[in-house]
C-alpha cells in the first residue's frame, strides 16, 4: 500500500476532510472517545463518510506511527452519482451499458474489470460502499489508469440501486452459473445493466431476485467457473458486439 493512499491521526484525518479529500473509508480504534475525535465524528456525519470500528491491530497492520487510533484511506478518484450520470447518456441518443459489480474483493480483478469495461465503452460502473476491493493505487496501476476515465459510482444499497435502475427503464441481466440461457441468446442493443458477483458468493440472492435475466457462460471444461473480470469482459463485448 502506498503511503499517499491513507492518512493517520485524527487531526490528519479531518484536515484531509476539510481539504476535499475524497475519503473512501475510515477506520477507529474501539472505545475511542475524546474532544477532538468528536469533532471528527461530526465531520464524518456531514460527508456520510463509511466508518468502521475496529480493533488497534487492524490500524496497526497498515502503520504503527502515532496513528492515534485513527486511520482514514484516501480515494484516488471522485466518486460520481448514477443518477445525475443516466440523463446525460439519453442526451446524447445512446442507451445506457452499465456494468454493477456486486461485491469484487480482489484489487486486481476490480481492476482488470475497470479496464475491459473502459475499453469497451461503458458507461458507468456501479459498486457497494462496503464489501468491495478498495479503490486505491494499486487498483488504478491494475486498471493502466481506466479508473480515472470512466465514472465509478458507489452507492449505500446495491439493491436498492438496482431497483431505480429498472424504474429507470434498465435491464438488469445477472451473470451467473445458475443462469437459464446464454449469455450469447439475450438483447443487449437496449438500455442494460449488467451485474457480475463476487469471487467467493456471486451475486447476492436479493439482487438475483429482481433481475430480469440470469444468463450464463458455457464453461465445456473441467473447471467450474471463470475468473469474474474474464466474464465481465465475455458479457461486456457480447453487448458491444450486438450494438455494432
Amino acid at each position: 500500500m502506498n503511503r499517499e493512499d491513507f492518512v493517520f491521526g485524527t487531526r490528519a484525518a479531518i484536515e484531509a476532510i476539510k481539504n476535499g479529500k475524497t475519503i473512501d473509508k475510515i477506520l477507529v480504534k474501539k472505545g475511542l472517545n475524546n474532544e477532538l475525535f468528536k469533532e471528527l465524528q461530526l465531520l464524518i456525519k456531514e460527508n456520510n463518510i463509511l466508518v468502521q470500528s475496529v480493533p488497534v491491530e487492524k490500524i496497526n497492520r497498515v502503520t504503527r506511527k502515532n496513528h492515534q487510533g485513527v486511520l482514514a484511506f484516501i480515494s484516488p478518484i471522485v466518486f460520481d452519482n448514477i443518477e445525475n450520470i443516466l440523463p446525460g447518456i439519453y442526451e446524447v441518443g445512446q442507451d445506457p451499458l452499465l456494468l454493477i459489480l456486486d461485491q469484487i474483493t480482489d484489487v486486481r480483478n476490480f481492476g482488470a474489470i475497470v479496464r475491459s469495461a473502459e475499453c469497451a465503452g461503458v458507461h458507468a460502473i456501479i459498486i457497494p460502499e462496503k464489501g468491495m476491493a478498495r479503490i486505491g493505487a494499486d487498483a488504478v496501476k491494475t486498471s493502466a489508469g481506466a479508473l480515472h476515465n470512466l465514472p465509478i459510482c458507489k452507492v449505500n444499497n446495491l439493491y436498492k440501486t438496482v431497483q431505480f435502475l429498472i424504474d429507470s427503464g434498465i435491464r438488469i441481466v445477472a451473470a451467473t452459473e445458475k443462469g437459464d440461457k446464454l449469455y450469447t441468446d439475450t438483447d443487449f442493443d437496449c438500455p442494460v445493466g449488467i451485474v457480475m458477483g463476487s469471487e467467493d458468493d456471486g451475486i447476492s440472492q436479493q439482487i438475483l431476485s429482481i433481475a430480469n435475466e440470469q444468463l450464463k457462460i458455457p464453461i465445456l471444461g473441467k473447471i467450474e467457473s471463470l475468473n469474474v473480470s474474464v466474464s465481465a469482459a465475455l458479457m461486456i463485448y457480447e453487448a458491444v458486439r450486438q450494438r455494432n
